[in-house]
């Protein structure tokens, strides 16, 4: 705008209630603030406009007052007329100025506005600092009478501009901003301050129409939010359209990625704060939700390729969204259980004889795989978490492997857990130890059936420790804190017990040495002898399902031990279980160098053996006779040692009456210890089909015994209702069938420990 040259000061009015004379000289005093402020006023100038200004208002006698009394009123009116005759002063100011602008477009539009606005609002505020009188006294009269038309005076070069020029300019305005934000999108370098100072503007212009002192940002959310949004929306939709139609999902996620870390930058630079959210959400529904459908297709090829970078940026983008993860959550799910199956698939070639080693391996390789992608592609969502252990869940429990008999599964996995607490050769270190001991809860958690490996892992617990084969106690006893942490203490009270168990026959041990060092009858004619007493109700091991006669030297040694424990605990019965008895026996006959060889054997193999002590050959009816052993355990008892060549046999290889068997004196090893006592396959079959047996009966127990605690509780209930109140009791053990269940239930009603009522409604019978 051209600045007009200044009149020179005109003289100052002879009378304080002069409006004319007071007027004209204070429009010089504004017009020098207005338009040639840099030239500056010099303080008695100032002084004299704000004296004027200061007399007029306290004038004791109003122009044109005939019938009033009050003097304040004439004060009133002659306030009034001065804030009338500077508001019409400001309209005439901004009408030259416009004028002025429509002359500009795009840059030198802004350029215009921006150096305008700044000049206007600073001549505002010094002449605010002016009229403080009229502020203080006319204006807060006003106000506070209720007046929505009275303001502050620089409030009022505010309402002037916003009514006067900004209706008019500010789309030419925003226009010019918003090609400027698209060059720098485009990625051209603009002058960024000047975006700024426009939405300065914007907001400074948002007065409170209730209370003018009071700002708001309606202005600016109508006239500068608004239309920003709309334009980002379609400059996006318009990129991102193009962009997809000549390049791959991969590299526009990277773009997307791009373009929404440039319009997070953006906002400190030269936007309100406030627009963060709404320019967020505009950016992601254009980027985004428009193009989801086309970003979660690729979604199965990138996990079929392991591209993990690239799935954790489509989770990034895609969770930005309402549910835009559930679909790729589905197919997750579904890939893992595909994964988990075809591996589990590879293994089940080996059909019955499945290694349970890599079987679990199997298991746990596509458990940890897809653990490390949910942790670092997908964030540990737990949306993601959910979905891993329900596929998990799926291929841990419903494989190929488990086809035939679902119970597979815990089977296969107690039988890895024993194989991993046993002492062998290769022993683990602590940590190795703990390593694998954790892999085995990975897959018990996803275990359903958690009562059959329960079952499996008691018995050969129970092995372990009778055997006296663990690898360590800590572990062991860390193994057991594991499984209670994980299903409770019933779950492993036994075993706990089985612990105790061992400890206390640790002691008693110590106890029957001492005794007999300090007997008459002295020691076990040279036997080392060892003793565990195991208690019934907590081991689950079978008494011995032949009849034996044990030698005489091992008779006397074990009659000496029960009169020792009968003397100490009176009225307890000692079952003794010949089946998992063993011992080593010194080969004297046969020797490597020097060194005999001794023979690890059990108790049945030792029985047959000492025979030998008094004839050289022995025959298969005088061992059968003597040992009183069952056909199904005397054969695989003689057969392990024709195999070791312990023993020969005539005619050759044979176990069956009329065979006579000698000792082998030419027996060669390349240990002096030689292990005989092996688990026969056919045995380890039996168990493990006996082993089923017992669950198929705990089962029916356990649900028996729930169903009776909650209708003891409820007193009557609905036959639907018994039966899901009944699976949530015990889906922690195994996943009951409601055949099963209503089995159970007709059970209990014969036993008349329920009653049937009307309709489906069943009573409890105390």
């Amino acid at each position: 705008m051209a600045t007009p040259g200044l009149r020179p000061a005109p003289s100052l009015p002879t009378s304080k209630d002069d409006i004319n004379g007071t007027w004209k000289y204070l429009e010089w005093g504004v017009d020098s603030i207005m338009i040639n402020l840099s030239a500056g006023l010099t303080l008695p100038t100032y002084m004299a406009l704000y004296t004027s200004i200061h007399n007029f208002c306290t004038a004791q006698k109003a122009v044109g007052q005939t019938n009033l009394n009050s003097t304040h009123r004439g004060a009133h009116l002659l306030g009034e007329e001065l804030y009338k005759r500077l508001n019409e002063y400001l309209k005439g100011h901004l009408n030259g100025v416009h004028g002025e602008m429509v002359k500009h477009v795009d840059e030198a539009l802004l350029t215009f506005y921006i150096k305008e606005w700044k000049r206007y609002t600073t001549a505002g505020t010094f002449n605010n600092h002016l009229f403080k009188y009229l502020n203080r006294h006319w204006v807060k009269r006003e106000m506070d009478e209720g007046k929505k038309d009275v303001f502050d005076i620089y409030t009022l070069h505010l309402v002037r501009w916003k009514d006067d020029m900004f209706g008019s300019t500010q789309n030419a305005v925003m226009d010019a901003v918003l090609r400027l934000v698209e060059k720098q999108r485009n990625g051209e370098t603009i002058e960024q301050s000047k975006i700024k100072s426009v939405v300065d503007s914007f907001v400074s212009l948002g007065i409170d129409d209730a209370d003018s002192t009071k700002t708001t940002l309606d202005v600016y959310r109508k006239h500068f939010e608004e239309p920003f949004l709309a334009a980002t929306k379609n400059y996006y939709e318009k990129e991102s359209a193009e962009f997809l139609a000549v390049n791959s999902v991969v590299d526009y996620m990277k773009k997307a990625s791009r373009r929404l870390d440039e319009e997070k930058e953006r906002v400190p630079l030269y936007l309100l704060s406030e627009i963060m959210q709404p320019l967020m959400k505009t950016c992601e529904q254009a980027l985004i939700a428009k193009h989801a459908g086309v970003l979660r297709d690729e979604f199965q090829i990138l996990l079929d390729n392991d591209r993990e970078e690239d799935m954790a940026r489509m989770y990034t983008l895609l969770n930005r969204i309402p549910e835009g993860l559930d679909p790729l959550r589905t197919k997750f799910e579904a890939h893992v259980r595909r994964s988990g199956l075809l591996a589990v698939e590879k293994v089940a070639q080996a059909g019955e004889a499945v290694d349970p080693k890599q079987y679990v391996d199997a298991l746990l390789e596509v458990n940890a795989r897809y653990t490390a992608l949910v942790n670092t592609a997908f964030s540990e969502d737990a949306e993601f978490v959910r979905a891993l252990d329900n596929a998990c869940r799926e291929y841990v429990n419903r494989n190929q492997v488990c086809q035939k008999n679902s119970s597979k599964s815990p089977e296969l996995l107690s039988k890895h857990a024993d194989n991993v607490l046993k002492r062998s050769q290769k022993s683990s270190e602590e940590d190795d130890m703990e390593k694998l001991l954790n892999q085995v809860m990975t897959i018990f958690k996803y275990i359903e059936d958690k009562d059959v490996f329960q079952k499996f892992y008691s018995k050969m617990l129970a092995k372990r420790l009778v055997h006296g084969t663990s690898a360590s106690g800590d572990a062991e006893t860390s193994m057991i804190s594991k499984l209670k942490d994980a299903s409770g203490f019933e779950y492993t009270n036994k075993l706990q017990r089985m612990f105790q168990d061992m400890q206390t026959s640790k002691d008693l041990n110590k106890g029957y040495e001492e005794h007999q060092k300090n007997s008459l009858s002295g020691g076990d004619s040279g036997m080392d002898t060892s003793y565990q007493i195991l208690g019934a109700g907590f081991w689950p091991l079978q008494p011995p399902t032949t009849n034996f006669a044990p030698p005489i030297s091992l008779v006397k040694a074990y009659e000496r031990f029960t009169h020792f424990y009968n003397d100490k605990h009176g009225g307890r019965k000692l079952t003794w279980l010949w089946n998992l008895c063993k011992g080593e026996i010194r080969a004297n006959y046969v020797k490597m160098g020097k060194v005999a060889y001794t023979f690890q054997v059990s108790t049945y193999q030792m029985a047959i053996l000492l025979l030998f002590n008094d004839s050289d050959t022995v025959t298969y009816d005088e061992i059968a006779a003597t040992t009183i052993l069952a056909k199904e355990t005397l054969d695989p008892s003689i057969g392990i040692m024709l195999k070791a060549r312990v023993l020969t046999a005539v005619p050759e290889g044979k176990t069956e009456p009329g065979t006579t068997y000698s000792l082998n004196y030419n027996f060669k090893h390349k240990k002096t210890k030689v292990n005989l006592n092996i688990a026969i396959k056919a045995e380890q079959k039996q168990e493990a089909e006996e082993t089923h047996k017992t669950i198929e009966e705990d089962r029916k127990m356990l649900m028996q015994s729930a169903i009776v605690r909650i209708m003891k509780s409820r007193k009557t209930m609905k036959h639907t209702q018994l039966v899901s109140e009944t699976i949530s009791q015990i889906k922690s053990r195994f996943s009951p069938k409601v055949a099963d269940i209503k089995k159970c239930i007709d059970i209990l009603l014969e036993k008349e420990y329920l009653e049937r009522l009307e309709g489906d409604e069943l009573g409890y019978l105390a």
